[in-house]
This record gives C-alpha cells, sequence and structure tokens, in this order.
C-alpha cells in the first residue's frame, strides 16, 4: 500500500527542508570563508581545521547543557511551541549576522550562538514527532523528513553557491556575496516553518505547576533517575552516543577535512551537493525498508558502513577519492539519522517527550564534541588530517556493539 503523508506531517517534514538548508551552510560554505578569514589572519590549514573543530566543539557543549533544561520545560502545557520558536528565531538572525563579520574570532563567536540555537530547536522539532505521527507512522515520516531536507535544501545552496563561486562576475565582493547567501538561507529556514507554527498543537504534555522552574527540575531529575530502570533506552542512548557523534562530525567536518587537504573548493563544494543528492532516494529507500525488515538490522547497516567510510578516509588524498566518499556517506547519512529519530521516539513515553528528547540531544547534537576534538586533537599531535578522521572508526565500532546490546534488551514498561 502506498504510503500517503496528511496535512500536519507534510508540515512537519516542512521544517526538516527548512533547517537541512542551515545544516548544508554549516557544513560547506561556512568553513570555506572561516578559512578565507582565516588565512587573512595568517593561521595555517591545520590550525584552522582544529579551531573550526573547536568551536563547533563548544557549540555540542551548550546544547548538551541546555538541551535537557528547555527539552523539559518545552513539555509544559503550551510550551513546545514558544520554546521552538524562541530557538529557530535566536539561530536564523545569528545566521544572518555571520555573513557580515570580517573577524574570524567574531565569526567563530557567532557561529557558535547560531549553531547552539540551530541544534536546540531541534530538540523541540523531534519531540514533536510524538504529537505528529502515530508509532506505526514513525518511521516513515521521520525517513520523509530527513530526505525532503536533503534535496530540498540543495535550492539555496544551489543559489547561495552560485554567489559565492561567480561574485567576481556579478561586480560584487566575495565579503557582500557571503552576506546575501547567508541571509537567503535564513530567509528559507524560516518562511519554510510558518506552515508548521500555525497548525500545530501539542498533544501529549505535563500540566504546569505555579513553580515552573523547580517543577521543571524535578522532573529533569526524575528522568535521568528512571533511564536506571528503562535499560533500553539507557543503552540505546550509550550507543546513539558513539556512533551518531561520529556521523554529525563527519557532517560537520567534511568540507574542513577537504580544505585543509587541499583539495579544490568548487570539487569539494560539488562533491557535497551530490552527497544531499544521493540522500533523498536513500532515505526514502530505507524508510520503506522499514516496512519490511527490523529496524534495528537496517540500522546496524548503516552504522557498519560509517565504519567503513573512517577507514577509507585514511587514504584520502585525491579530488575523486573525496567525491565517493560523498556519494558513500550519501548513501547511509539520512538512513541512521531518521531511523534512530524514530527507532528512540517509539521507547520512550509520548507525554516526556521533550525531556527525553533533550538528553537524545545530550547523547547526539549535543556530545558531539567528542568526534570533532578528538579528530581536532589526533590531527595535531601527528600532523595528519587523515588520520584524525580515521579515529573516528573507534566511534563507530563502539557504537555497533552498544546497539546491539541495546536492541536485545527488553522494554522495562510500556509507553
Amino acid at each position: 500500500m502506498k504510503f500517503k503523508m496528511n496535512a500536519l506531517e507534510k508540515k512537519w517534514v516542512l521544517y526538516d527542508v527548512g533547517n537541512s538548508a542551515f545544516t548544508l551552510l554549516v557544513s560547506t560554505i561556512m568553513p570555506i570563508y572561516f578559512n578565507y578569514l582565516a588565512g587573512n589572519a595568517g593561521i595555517s590549514d591545520v590550525d584552522y581545521l582544529a579551531y573550526w573543530g573547536y568551536a563547533v566543539s563548544l557549540s555540542t557543549i551548550l546544547v548538551a547543557i541546555l538541551g535537557p533544561t528547555l527539552g523539559t520545560a518545552s513539555d509544559l502545557k503550551g510550551w513546545k511551541k514558544k520554546v521552538f520558536l524562541g530557538s529557530l528565531l535566536v539561530g536564523a538572525i545569528g545566521c544572518v549576522a555571520l555573513g557580515f563579520m570580517q573577524s574570524w574570532l567574531w565569526f567563530l563567536v557567532l557561529f557558535v550562538i547560531a549553531k547552539s540555537a540551530y541544534s536546540l530547536s531541534l530538540v523541540v522539532y523531534d519531540s514533536m514527532l510524538t504529537d505528529i505521527a502515530p508509532e506505526d507512522r514513525m518511521d516513515e515520516v521521520s525517513a520523509r523528513g530527513y530526505a525532503w531536507g536533503y534535496i530540498g535544501s540543495c535550492i539555496p545552496f544551489i543559489l547561495s553557491l552560485l554567489l559565492v563561486l561567480f561574485y567576481e562576475n556579478l561586480g560584487i565582493t566575495m565579503e557582500l556575496a557571503m552576506g546575501i547567501a547567508f541571509l537567503l538561507v535564513a530567509a528559507w529556514w524560516l518562511l519554510l516553518t510558518v506552515p508548521l507554527l500555525t497548525s500545530y498543537h501539542q498533544v501529549y504534555y505535563q500540566e504546569a505547576s505555579q513553580h515552573p522552574v523547580r517543577a521543571c527540575a524535578r522532573r529533569l531529575a526524575g528522568v535521568f533517575s528512571d533511564l536506571g530502570k528503562e535499560r533500553k533506552v539507557l543503552y540505546f542512548l550509550i550507543a546513539f552516543f558513539f556512533y551518531i557523534d561520529g556521523v554529525y562530525t563527519i557532517i560537520d567536518m567534511a568540507t574542513a577535512y577537504g580544505t585543509a587537504l587541499g583539495l579544490d573548493t568548487t570539487g569539494l563544494l560539488l562533491a557535497l551537493l551530490l552527497t544531499q543528492v544521493v540522500a533523498f532516494p536513500a532515505a526514502l529507500t530505507f524508510g520503506k525498508l522499514s516496512r519490511k525488515a527490523p529496524v534495528a538490522r537496517l540500522m546496524l547497516i548503516c552504522i557498519g558502513a560509517y565504519f567503513c567510510v573512517a577507514l577509507y578516509a585514511l587514504g584520502l588524498r585525491e579530488q575523486y577519492q573525496f567525491w565517493i566518499l560523498a556519494v558513500c556517506v550519501g548513501l547511509f547519512q539520512g538512513a541512521i539519522q531518521s531511523m534512530s529519530r524514530s527507532y528512540f521516539a517509539k521507547i520512550i513515553p509520548a507525554d516526556k517527550s521533550g525531556e527525553y528528547f533533550g538528553i537524545y540531544d545530550i547523547c547526539g547534537k549535543g556530545a558531539s564534541f567528542m568526534g570533532t576534538m578528538l579528530v581536532s586533537v589526533v590531527s595535531q599531535i601527528t600532523g595528519s588530517t587523515n588520520l584524525g578522521v580515521g579515529a573516528l572508526a573507534f566511534m563507530f565500532l563502539a557504537g555497533f556493539l552498544l546497539f546491539i546490546k541495546a536492541d536485545r534488551t527488553e522494554m522495562a514498561s510500556a509507553k
């Protein structure tokens, strides 16, 4: 039977299309512009990669601290949309401001703020899945979100890419081209969020108390306490911490990695555009497969594939090898993200989705400082960016083994 999304599910998916433009900007054009600013300041290629990694790490640490608190607050009746909108606005305004920074240091400061706000908006957005779709539709709706996000984000990216590559032909400076590109992405992000903001209603929630701050703190402490009983959730989160950290590190640092290797900038951007195009049908395919095969088995295939990608990066030297890497990442990137989101949504209490997804993002986007820090430190110690990225293989191996443990563990209680 053909799968069809209803109107609300489509509007939820649209936010994936909107925010994915920012993700693509972060992983492609932003590192190149930062390299331009850093180069003007006399910073070496190895230090450029390290500083970028440290900035990404700081952003994810902030999300790890703030995510659970905002997630818990969003579970209060009527708060989910407010927390979501606040994070969205800070991220979008920060995105616009980034395009007009001339100092490499201030660029990194604003980057940390914008990326943190973006990630915090996703804590709330992901938790909305329990309100948007019933359990038997979560896998495919989640997959559609990532799939359309990948292909839809190509529109503002291509326009931004044309500005960056041909700014001289347009009679403008590189700085102005970057400013317009960042403004374009922020506008795309905001406009595609409007349908969700006007239609979403919180179904599952916790009643607000007279002392909301104290109540949120008490509930958040309770969730951490419950993890000791919910072994399946706990083991999954630990596994997720390792394998998704590696995935996000590759997403965040792919362009910086290629640039540090001295690969052609235009080729790098086109290769990453190819990743988005490949990820679209791949994510849809895995979504359909989830109706026929166990999701856990499909997730193990994806984690194993990423382990192989990290090993392949050890020998990356030429442009064509980066293109091969881009295709391989595209095949599994959307699938592993979408299936992780829906798998987790099925094993947590629906009325505490914000709280649990806050912790989910500690172990995901909020904890990816480990991968970026690993790449940065190994690169600086060894003087080899290949060894830095190759070290991520250990994270995928740990995630693979721990996920097997999680999937074999029975749920302590029903949702």
